[in-house]
């Protein structure tokens, strides 16, 4: 047989496509990013111009935040619910019209009542609503490449955030707090909104694609009725273990974040260079540990690497208190960027993981409001510890052994098998 004629007789070769669910987890991760108008480090910007602009004081400001924070946690039980019935491609859709609008209007307040009004709606929908639609996208795409696809999605974030921070820092400076805010809102209304429409939709099996890529199927708009519901996940260790440690964590970083300057200038070391080191230096080591935390979770089952993130949170805040120098910081720095990057991935991986598709939205949802309220409290917990003992970084001392006790339970959690349901579990 010549070898034209064997040519002509071997089937016709199968076109290889990208799985669709890249794309979807790239709006995602915009998405996630367009949470900082509501997010701490994105009000940290405009805070001194905004109350110099409304004639605020700190105290006054302080309260409208708690409040909004507060009142905005609860958007995440609503927006849960919403995904599961409506679906992430329009949850996303009008969640973004939403919150350009609250944005757009925040830049326009004049009086502290229309500041709580619009803050409280801004931080509502983008670090509450906003952020539990972004993460249920892609627990809805994947589900066996779960870790490698948080492991990208948190690299994509933590690298737009970085850019945000300065770009939008930058437009402060040069043009105002207002017509920053205004551009910002324009930009969800004009940019996130259709994109969404545009590229996101509800499930693989919506457009007769399989879960993770890997074939074709029947196009339909129902989600396999596989995992735990949201009284099931709700009544696993796992769940609370997870949400726990992740919302203890958010409560340290927020309040270390609020008050990073004033914790520096109390060990007695501080001066611009060096504080600015140790901001990159926290960063870089969060992006590296999003790859290795993604790569780690492929191997490792998400409670033992929950643990390894609280550890090292740990170590963190007992290294810090100790520090009297520029390396004790850069330390802490490594150490606090690397715990981050490694719990940011579980958190965004474990909840599919463990419960299934079928009440992501919910239990995501349910996840996230203690986060919010933990990241409300922090700022609070660290100031009330200075008042009393003096010192912002003697209270990571009375902090750490909570810490600690955290990545125990993490360690030795049951975590639910999402084929499986809530009913039966595996070490790990």
């Amino acid at each position: 047989m010549s070898d034209s004629l064997a040519l002509d007789m071997q089937p016709p070769r199968e076109r290889v496509r990208a799985y669709y669910g890249w794309v979807v987890l790239v709006v995602a991760a915009l998405a996630m990013v367009s949470t900082f108008p509501g997010r701490s480090l994105g009000r940290g910007i405009i805070t001194e111009p905004l109350l110099a602009d409304l004639r605020l004081d700190k105290v006054t400001f302080g309260l409208i935040t708690l409040w909004a924070t507060l009142i905005g946690s609860t958007f995440s039980l609503a927006c849960g619910p919403l995904i599961d019935r409506l679906g992430t491609r329009l949850v996303l859709t009008l969640n973004a019209l939403l919150l350009g609008a609250a944005v757009l209007a925040m830049s326009r307040v004049h009086s502290p009542t229309t500041l709580a009004i619009t803050l409280t709606f801004t931080l509502g929908l983008g670090q509450s609503a906003l952020s539990v639609v972004s993460m249920a996208i892609v627990g809805k795409w994947f589900v066996r490449r779960i870790d490698a696809a948080m492991a990208v999605y948190a690299a994509i974030v933590s690298i737009c955030f970085m850019a945000a921070f300065g770009g939008i820092e930058m437009a402060v400076k040069r043009a105002g707090w207002r017509e920053t805010w205004a551009g910002i809102g324009w930009a969800l209304l004009l940019g996130l909104a259709p994109l969404a429409w545009l590229l996101v939709r509800r499930t693989p099996e919506s457009i007769g694609l399989a879960v993770d890529g890997g074939g074709r199927t029947a196009p339909t708009e129902t989600e396999p009725p596989v995992g735990a519901t949201f009284r099931q996940a709700l009544a696993t260790p796992a769940f609370w273990t997870f949400a726990v440690s992740s919302a203890v964590f958010n409560l340290v970083f927020t309040g270390v974040t609020t008050f990073a300057e004033a914790i520096v200038r109390e060990r007695g070391f501080y001066d611009e260079h060096t504080f600015l080191t140790a901001g990159m230096i926290l960063a870089f080591g969060g992006l590296v540990a999003n790859f290795v935390g993604g790569w780690l979770a492929r191997k490792w089952p998400h409670g033992k690497l929950m643990a390894v993130g609280m550890a090292i949170v740990t170590a963190a805040l007992l290294i810090l208190p100790f520090s009297h120098g520029a390396t004790g910081l850069m330390l802490y720095a490594l150490l606090m960027g690397c715990a981050g990057g490694v719990i940011t991935v579980v958190f965004f991986g474990c909840w599919a993981k463990a419960f299934g598709r079928s009440h992501l939205g919910r239990i995501q949802g349910a996840a996230q409001v203690m986060t919010v309220l933990a990241s409300a409290l922090g700022p609070y917990i660290l100031a009330l510890g200075e008042r009393h003992r003096g010192s912002i970084a003697a209270t990571f001392l009375l902090l750490a052994p909570v810490v600690g006790l955290l990545a125990a339970a993490c360690w030795v959690v049951r975590v639910p098998v999402a084929a499986d349901g809530a009913a039966r579990g595996r070490v790990g």
